[in-house]
Parts: C-alpha cells; structure tokens; sequence
C-alpha cells in the first residue's frame, strides 16, 4: 500500500471550456488530454497565464498535472485550466488562498457569449436602417 498516489481535484470553467485538473505529487509532468503542455497550447503568452497560479505559489515542477479539457476554443480552455490549478493547489493548501486572490486567480470569468436575438444578424448586429 505504499504505492498509493494522493491526488487534488479541481474544476474551472471560462466561456463554454469544462477543465478536470489533477494534481498529484511528482516531478512537474504537465498532460492535456494526454498530449504534452507545450504541443497543447503553441502559444507562449497563453502557457505562461496557465502556469500563473503555479508561478505565484512556487510549485512548479512540485507536481504533475493531469487535465482532461473539453469545449470552446483554447484561450477559454486556457482559462478554465488555470482555475482548475488554482481550485486544486487550494485543496491541497488553503494558505495559499491569500497569495492567489489578490492575483484574481480564485474568481471565475463569468462572460461567455451573448444569445443570438430574433431578427438580428448577431446578439447586436442588425441590418442597417434604409428610410428608402
């Protein structure tokens, strides 16, 4: 039994994006969806807002992250995987929740997508006016 691997759970959520996190003690090996961090997410602004609740707390390469993420694009999977982190270095230490709120990492981005309107082009957009 001395095998057994402690694991944190965490959920985020940004826009239409549904992120599982798992943390579980290790080396710093980070899988999305079973594919590795950097081939995931090519863009080098969008890692580093990923790893910010990492960065703040000091826990990179304390443990390895196993994300399994689906819907929306992947600016709000970027999203929803950061709160998922951060939701999951908060189960493991809830000290930390001073270092991560003042950051706003703990609070979830509620804006997604306004509904289409009948007899509209978009949620706003209409046909423009003809007086003619």
């Amino acid at each position: 039994m001395a095998n057994t691997k402690v694991q944190y759970f965490g959920t985020g959520r940004r826009k239409s994006s549904v992120a599982r996190v798992i943390l579980s003690n290790g080396k710093g090996e980070f899988l999305i969806n079973d594919r590795p961090f950097e081939e995931y997410i090519p863009s080098a602004a969008t890692r580093l807002d990923v790893t910010q609740p990492l960065v703040l707390t000091e826990s990179e390469g304390k443990y390895d992250i196993s994300v399994n993420v689906n819907g929306g694009g992947l600016t709000g999977q970027a999203g929803a995987i950061r709160l998922g982190i951060t939701r999951a270095l908060l189960e493991i230490n809830p000290d930390l929740r001073k270092i991560l709120k003042p950051a706003g990492m703990i609070t979830r981005d509620s804006r997604s997508k306004e509904r289409k309107k009948y007899g509209l082009k978009k949620a706003r957009k209409a046909s423009q006016f003809s007086k003619r």
